[in-house]
């Protein structure tokens, strides 16, 4: 390498190095604690995106958000939705406590099936017709399987980066069903509407054609 090369090399890099160390100066940090296993295993929204369970989001999974202000909805099967809006400052850190409270639940059959969720990666996000009910690792090994009650039922599964996943099942009582994939990597973010935090699909626009018959 020549004494010009290695001066162009010296100067690039002095240039870059301030540029990274400011945007990481940017950017402000959520950190998330809750005190059960409740919390911990509850799937998190942040501005309507999925980005991961309670307990994971940490390291190289940390939530790092421009400054402004954010809307975080934590969720988890028969809680109520943990709502918060915070505001983030530049390079500002917050701990954000979540405390789920029990809701509403309907009576569980007497008879139900079992469903097992073989997928990877196992943080995505389990949602069984619209409901989100907890993340692929919960319902995996012995005895850990998602019960539902017989019949028709859609199941999905998202994560960011991925494609969602999306299969029918039909259980009969006391019938073990498997859903097993690997979930495909994409491009851009999910646009499943459940998947970014709404539960209902959104409205089709107005000029939209009817629906074929």
């Amino acid at each position: 390498m020549t004494l010009r090369s290695w001066l162009l090399l010296t100067i690039a890099a002095l240039l870059v190095t301030p540029a990274i160390y400011a945007g990481n100066q940017v950017m402000g940090e959520i950190e998330f604690l809750g005190k059960s296993k409740v919390e911990k295993t509850s799937g998190v929204w942040v501005d309507g995106q999925y980005v991961g369970y309670l307990k994971e989001l940490k390291g190289s999974k940390k939530v790092l958000l421009l400054p402004g202000e954010h809307v975080i909805t934590v969720r988890q099967n028969g809680y109520r939705d943990f709502m918060m809006r915070v505001e983030i400052k530049p390079g500002e850190k917050r701990v954000v406590w979540v405390a789920m409270e029990k809701g509403p639940t309907g009576v569980m059959p007497a008879v139900t099936s079992e469903v097992k969720i073989v997928v990877n990666p196992t943080r995505a996000a389990v949602f069984v017709d619209g409901l989100f009910v907890g993340h692929v690792a919960e319902f995996q090994g012995l005895g850990r399987g998602l019960l539902v009650a017989p019949g028709q039922h859609t199941i999905k599964i998202g994560l960011p980066g991925y494609q969602t996943f999306e299969t029918q099942i039909s259980p009969v009582a006391r019938q073990k069903v498997e859903v097993r994939t690997n979930l495909v990597k994409s491009a851009g973010n999910s646009d499943d509407p459940l998947i970014n935090g709404e539960k209902t699909p959104p409205a089709p626009p107005p000029d939209a054609a009817p629906p074929p018959q």
